[in-house]
């Protein structure tokens, strides 16, 4: 493939829209809506499709975030404590509540637009737990999607979205971002994106660190495998300031096929027990003393609940089961009536099933491949491999303004969700320490960034000229991957063999080796210590010297070349504050063994920023206000 015989598309727009997942969504939503009223041009951008973009692609069985404010359900005050608790008293308390106090708005309009919600007789929502509702979800995202592209439609032409791009690099100007680049996936085609304001929504990241899937189920993982860290490089190129880039997270799923377990512990009222039936959240309750505040309070933090399960393996009473047969057994006997609990039992399996083909299908065909039938049968579960997530129970992203009313001092400098590089926005997994937004909370987020993101448009009108020079500088660092494979390919039998250069895929297993060996990845239990993440540190460095020889022999192959280099800094921020949190505070998602307890010094944000200027990192920490 020859690089020269790329087009140059260049596309001018106000708010510039990076993304195509919830965050992106409801941005696209929102700012629609102020843009038509101010004259203002919206575009966003999406790697993929946007009906079957982000992490709710396959589609959700259960809306995880919902207060029910307006019956009285919860205060926002009681979400933001749990938010708290569950991250081990590391959250910025004002974007939380930010959160919580429009979503339950969002969630209204998706049933609005067709999404079905679960009722009782009385018609109230289903809760799966306190802040869940179930949902039948299959098509959730598109739903959503189609009321994002219908906001956008109604502007016109200065409503417009670009579908199977790849954003590799923001544009600067100083220190105020101006756009972006990327390439298609589909055509020879580079694009500029000019912009006076750029909002980055592009997912968290995934297959940085090695999966426990390996031979045919190779990619297979429970956060989408397309989410490579494309708004943690974005930020961090910009020169803006990231926060909890060590707060990685390690789900427990039903293990091979990745299923979430939620709805087993929250709706089914289910338990996991260790190989001999012993309920390990009861027999080790005193461990979680030593964890306190955080350890002591209810509920139990994820973390902690990992952390028990991880010593139950350690001591040999593996495997984990979810106890699915007995909590349905459990339900149905509470029922006195022979026929009704006949007529129960099927509705327990039904949904069951839903849970999985709503959401995650291979769990679904996982069971029926091994004749589990969960009514009658318990399922292994297991500790996945870590991924960054903040929307989920993670944390890392970029360092974001908070409101005017709710953020206190230093946590408040501008525009809502602005990042502290000049006219970059982020919202969803690419905002920091804001945790459990969910779909729901990313979707609101990014209605609230994208109304701010408006408002700094209009503020700043005149546009920055971007030079002939500046562009055909940054399309040949783009497409050299393509120029590397072409002028060398021939040298080898093998192109996958060649001493000039090294392909993606192999590039992606010597990141993941380095990751889970040096930085606390599956096959070592989650622990990690100085001396082994200054060693993975020193091997980074050497990755990144070689990533300069990555190449790509088609259009794929480019994308995943640059999915890479973007796993790679999301990696060195992730390493780097690691090594600058002297505490274990989650132990479950990773485990210092030269540092193994909870330090009150330590309660703070541990951040970090790479310098455009200098290339050299900054580790800060900032005050919980």
């Amino acid at each position: 493939m020859n690089a020269d015989s790329f087009e140059t598309v260049v596309v001018e727009t106000d708010l510039l829209i990076l993304g195509g997942g919830m965050a992106a969504c409801g941005a696209a939503f929102e700012a629609s809506y102020w843009a038509k009223r101010h004259n203002q041009r919206v575009t966003l951008v999406d790697k993929a499709s946007m009906e079957r973009s982000g992490a709710v692609a396959m589609g959700l069985s259960a809306i995880n975030l919902y207060l029910g404010v307006s019956k009285g359900n919860n205060r926002v005050e009681d979400y933001v404590s749990y938010v708290k608790n569950d991250l081990m008293g590391i959250a910025r308390k004002d974007l939380v509540a930010n959160i919580a106090r429009h979503v339950d708005s969002s969630v209204h309009l998706f049933e609005k637009w067709g999404l079905p919600i679960w009722k009782d007789d009385e018609g109230n929502y289903v809760n799966e737990g306190r802040w869940q509702i179930m949902i039948h979800g299959e098509s959730y995202k598109n739903i959503v999607s189609e009321a994002a592209k219908n906001a956008l439609k109604e502007l016109g032409e200065n409503g417009s979205y670009y579908e199977r791009i790849f954003i590799t690099e923001p544009v600067m100007f100083g220190d105020r971002c101006v756009g972006a680049v990327g390439f298609s996936v589909r055509e020879n085609k580079f694009y500029l994106f000019k912009a006076k304001a750029i909002l980055d929504s592009m997912g968290g990241a995934v297959h940085i660190f090695r999966p426990r899937s390996v031979g045919e189920g190779l990619g297979r993982s429970w956060y989408p495998p397309f989410n490579s860290g494309a708004s943690t490089y974005f930020t961090l190129k910009a020169g803006a300031e990231m926060t909890c880039q060590e707060v990685r997270f390690v789900p427990v799923r039903f293990k091979d096929s990745y299923g979430p377990v939620g709805a087993w512990f929250l709706l089914f009222k289910s338990k996991a027990t260790n190989a001999k039936g012993e309920d390990y959240m009861e027999t080790r309750a005193a461990e979680l003393e030593k964890w306190a505040p955080y350890g002591t309070a209810k509920p139990t933090p994820a973390n902690l609940r990992n952390y028990l399960m991880l010593l139950e393996l350690e001591e040999g009473n593996g495997p984990i089961y979810m106890r699915t047969d007995e909590a349905i057994k459990k339900l149905v006997a509470e029922i006195p009536d022979e026929k009704e609990a006949r007529r129960k039992m099927k509705e327990l399996e039904s949904e069951a099933w839903e849970d999985f083909l709503d959401m995650t299908v291979s769990q679904a065909l996982n069971w029926a491949s091994h004749n589990i039938m969960p009514e009658e049968t318990p399922s292994e579960i297991s500790a996945c491999e870590p991924y960054f997530i903040s929307s989920h129970s993670g944390a890392s992203g970029a360092w974001v303004s908070g409101p005017s009313d709710l953020a206190p001092g230093e946590h408040h400098w501008g525009y809502d969700n602005m990042t502290s590089a000049k006219g970059l926005f982020a919202a969803g997994d690419a905002s920091g320490a804001s945790s459990h937004k969910f779909s729901s909370g990313s979707f609101t987020e990014g209605r609230i960034a994208g109304k701010a993101a408006v408002a700094f448009c209009m503020d700043h009108p005149d546009n920055v000229e971007i030079t002939d020079e500046q562009i055909s500088a940054l399309k040949e660092m783009v497409l050299q991957p393509l120029k590397t494979f072409a002028e060398h390919s021939g040298y080898t039998n093998d192109e996958d063999v060649n001493p000039n250069y090294i392909k993606p895929k192999m590039f992606m297993f010597r990141l993941q080796k380095i990751m889970d060996e040096y930085a606390g990845g599956a096959s070592v239990g989650f622990k990690t210590s100085e001396a082994l993440l200054t060693k993975g540190l020193e091997y980074l460095q050497f990755m990144k010297e070689d990533a300069e020889k990555l190449a790509a022999g088609d259009l794929n192959e480019l994308m995943r070349c640059w999915e890479n280099v973007h796993r790679m800094w999301q990696a060195e921020s992730h390493i780097r504050s690691v090594l600058f949190r002297e505490e274990t505070r989650w132990p479950g998602y990773y485990f210092r063994t030269d540092h193994p307890t909870m330090k009150e010094d330590w309660e703070v944000f541990a951040n970090c920023r790479w310098d455009p200027g200098t290339g050299e990192w900054e580790m800060i920490k900032r005050e919980i206000l």
